[in-house]
């Protein structure tokens, strides 16, 4: 673990389960659904499959190289995956009125006062896997929070861990990679970003492991005030017994 960050000029963060609540914002409009048309399933149940899913839809999208679907596309894909996965009638009412809940997340509770702080002494970017026009309305209307730059994987065609969107995002900042780092609560963004050249944040707000894949991060905290706290001042905390502010999606 690297605690000298002098280099750091610039923080890019993932927004999906990183700035926002993603199971919080979506379980609601799946419980609506449920209660309408099954009450034998939990929503959490069918949230956690289709955020799986949604994963692997992405990386489907990578590998086979078919051009860029977009973020909103895999989730709708994933959606009637899950739901089918789960023998589950819908239509595509259910479809859209399910999907609309997108429009709509909220912020973790930890994130948009220290977003304040960190601005005073970094440039804050945005670099996220959804699209330009929808990272644009979620910053403005959901964080309410205006990024010194807001960068979609658009411009690479490619989801993240995709090397090509570190290094375009590096190119569109007009910055060394060293001098980057990105923050992110999923590990293989982070590992993405590291093998790049970026420095890295692992904020584990889900209790999840990193990966091995022989790149380490150079901060590892539960919560994102406990990142402010370490770049800000280099308060490295103690993770290993202290449970009580994880968010587990």
């Amino acid at each position: 673990m690297n605690n000298n960050f002098t280099e750091t000029k610039i923080l890019t963060f993932d927004i999906f389960g990183t700035l926002l609540n993603l199971k919080d914002s979506m379980e609601p409009y799946l419980k609506k659904y449920l209660s309408d048309f099954n009450d034998n399933f939990e929503a959490s149940e069918i949230w956690d499959t289709w955020r799986d899913r949604q994963r692997i839809e992405q990386y489907q999208d990578n590998i086979l190289m078919l051009g860029h679907s977009g973020y909103l596309n895999t989730c709708e894909i994933a959606l009637k995956y899950s739901l089918d996965k789960h023998k589950l009638n819908y239509t595509s009412d259910v479809i859209n009125n399910i999907m609309n809940g997108w429009n709509y997340l909220v912020p973790f509770d930890d994130v948009v006062s220290n977003l304040a702080k960190l601005q005073k002494r970094f440039e804050l970017v945005a670099l996220s896997n959804g699209e330009q026009w929808y990272l644009e309305h979620l910053a403005e209307k959901q964080l309410q929070f205006k990024f010194d730059n807001i960068i979609s994987v658009e411009l690479a065609g490619q989801f993240k861990p995709s090397p090509a969107v570190y290094r375009k995002a590096a190119q569109i900042l007009d910055s060394h990679s060293k001098n980057i780092m990105m923050v992110a609560s999923h590990s293989f963004d982070v590992i993405g970003a590291s093998a790049c050249g970026y420095k890295s944040a692992y904020i584990d707000r889900y209790d999840l492991p990193l990966e091995d894949r022989g790149y380490s991060v150079d901060i590892h905290v539960q919560n994102f005030s406990q990142f402010k706290d370490q770049i800000l001042n280099n308060k490295i905390p103690d993770i290993s017994n202290n449970t009580s502010e994880k968010n587990i999606e």
